[in-house]
This record gives structure tokens, sequence and C-alpha cells, in this order.
């Protein structure tokens, strides 16, 4: 680059740089009256609002069991795994049944060896009785031969029934689906030892299902007084409300996060998209007669910047930033303001033009 070329190039960055300052110049000695009263605004006022009011809830199957052990020994086929379909009986698992086919074996021989002690009483109990009959022995030899025959039957009925218990120990070493649905999760495998009560995995059935919510202390009244409640579905249902059939309380209140648990039923023609574990918004409608008053800022006159949540409020001529705790948002009317604005502050709905109008927020 030549020195003439230079020295032009510095001269157009010069020119450049002055016109920017001149233009800067004259947008600040535009008058702030003039800047603030050109911002479209909106009058705070007091709204009559039927109190709704959203909560977050969580689908959950109705039906949903913890498959545990039944038997004792090391498992020795798992044949199901997380997301699987099971038909109701199906087999999900088998237990090493050794010890148990042992014990199905001497219980049959204990039955056996009952009835064949049943077969020599009751003989020998009529063999006593016809020489009784006859006047051969006395009464008290029959009384002693009945009372062999008794126990001779009360021992095969109590081997007959160890042999029962022993069949059952056998099943237990095939663990079946209680009802159809699908394996949420399992928590053992092949190999793992098995003892009773231990859980194998979790089946739940796809419906019918319900929504928990976990309802603050703070809104239990209003909560308690909603005429109409609705769930939303979100993107399982895009667009779509379900009124529960059914709802229910539990009559307690967890001690930490101070919450009682709601339980709304759903009906299963509705809630077929849905799967358990899905969060949801959850409204709750109080009714006219318990309308409140409360102040609303509309959407676009609120300005959100990291966790400051604010508007921009007419000060004489000018707009200054102003930090609102906000509520519930009320759809059409707006967002509820719990705090920051009073009936009759006026606010900027053009947030960009109320910012250059005061470029100093206070």
């Amino acid at each position: 680059m030549t020195h003439t070329t230079h020295i032009q190039s510095l001269r157009h960055r010069h020119l450049g740089l002055m016109a920017t300052l001149g233009l800067a110049a004259a947008l600040a000695w535009v008058p702030a009256s003039v800047r603030a009263q050109a911002s479209p605004t909106f009058t705070i006022g007091l709204k009559q609002s039927g109190a709704s009011t959203f909560l977050d809830g969580v689908v959950q199957p109705v039906k949903q069991s913890t498959v545990s052990a039944q038997a004792s020994g090391r498992i020795a086929s798992f044949v199901v795994k997380a997301g699987d379909k099971v038909k109701a009986g199906q087999l999900l698992a088998t237990i090493d049944d050794r010890e148990a086919s042992v014990g199905q074996q001497r219980s049959q021989a204990q039955v056996d060896q009952a009835d064949a002690d049943l077969r020599n009483a009751k003989a020998n109990f009529d063999r006593t009785k016809d020489l009784q009959a006859k006047g051969f022995i006395s009464q008290a030899a029959l009384d002693t031969a009945d009372a062999q025959l008794k126990s001779a039957k009360a021992q095969r009925d109590q081997a007959s029934a160890a042999i029962r218990q022993s069949s059952l120990a056998q099943g237990f070493t095939r663990v079946t689906a209680p009802f159809d649905g699908w394996v949420l999760q399992t928590d053992a495998q092949a190999g793992d030892l098995a003892v009773p009560g231990k859980p194998l995995l979790v089946i739940y059935a796809p419906l019918p299902l319900r929504v928990v919510v976990q309802v603050p202390a703070s809104r239990a009244v209003l909560v308690g007084q909603a005429a109409n409640v609705q769930v939303q579905a979100g993107e399982a249902v895009p667009g779509a409300w379900i009124t529960p059939s059914a709802t229910s309380v539990i009559p307690s209140s967890d001690p930490v996060s101070q919450t009682t648990e709601w339980r709304l039923e759903l009906p299963a023609a509705q809630s077929a998209g849905l799967v358990p574990g899905l969060q949801v918004r959850v409204k709750f409608s109080v009714p006219a007669a318990t309308n409140r008053s409360l102040l609303a800022v509309p959407e676009q006159a609120i300005v959100r910047r990291g966790e400051l949540t604010a508007v921009y409020v007419k000060n004489g001529e000018v707009f200054t930033l102003r930090a609102v705790r906000l509520g519930q948002t009320l759809g059409a009317d707006g967002t509820e303001v719990l705090a920051g604005l009073k009936a009759g502050d006026v606010v900027a709905l053009d947030t960009v033009r109320a910012a250059q109008a005061r470029p100093t927020a206070q």
C-alpha cells in the first residue's frame, strides 16, 4: 500500500466515525418526553379472575406390581427384560428347583406310608369289630382299634397337606406375570440368589392411568375449592385437555415438602397416548362465585433477563425498569403480578423502544 492510499484510507475512517458520532449526538438531543410518548403503553388495573392455578403432575399406572421371589435358590433363567410386553400367567423367570423336588418326593413317600398305615388300621378295626360282635373280645379292645383307625386317618391327612405344600413350593420356582402389562424394570438376572421377598422385576398395566399432583400447603385451599380439574397432556396429546374421571386426596401431608398428594384417575379412551413418568400440567379452576381481584400485566410488557423479571414503568416523561414478582399465567389477560406494581401504573408494551428511551435501569 502506497503512502497516498494509506492517507486516503485514514481520511475515510475519520469521516465515518464523525458521521456515527453525529448521529448518536442527534439521537441524544431528542427530548425524553418525545421518546417516552412514542412507546405504546398499558395501564395496570384490577381484573376479576377465576383464580385458576396450574400445578405439575406425573403420570402413574394404577396397576403396578413388584414381582418378588417366593422360593429360595439360584435364578436359573430370566426370560424377559425391561420393555417387554407380557401376558397374565406368562413365565418370567425360573429358580433352581432341585431342593423343592426333593421335598416333594419326601412328602409323597410320607403319603404312601400314611395310606399303608390307614389300610392296616382299618383292617384291624374291621376284624376287632367282628370279634367283639361274637363276644370273643371286650369293648375296650374295639375302642383301641377305633382310636388307631382315627389316628391313621389324621396322619394320612397330615401327609396329604405336606405334599400339597411341597407342590406349592415347587410352583414358586416358576415366576409368572400376575396380569397383562409391560416390564418396567428388572432387579435381578440369571445366577443371582433369590430369597423370599427379594424383588425380581416391576410390571405395570398400560391402562388405566392416573396423574399424581403434589399440592403445596399455600395452594391447598384454592385447589380444594376447584370446581373443574383438567390435565394437559402436552406433546403426548397435542392441544388436548383431559378431564379426570375421579379425584382422591391422600389425607396426610409430607413433613419435609409440606405438600398433599392428589390422585386424578384418567379415562382410558383419552389417556391411551400417555406413559408412566410423563410430566403434565394440571389446571384447577375455581367457580365464578369465588372470583378475586388481581393485578395483571400483558405478556409483551415483561422483560426477562436471566433470573430478573421486570417491566418498564412510565415515570414522568421517561421509563424506568422495575423488578416485579409474577404469579400464574392468566391466558389472554396476561400474567398475574404479585409484587412490584400497583393499580394505575403505566407500563411500556414495546420493551425495546422503552429501553432505547431510557437506557439506564433504576
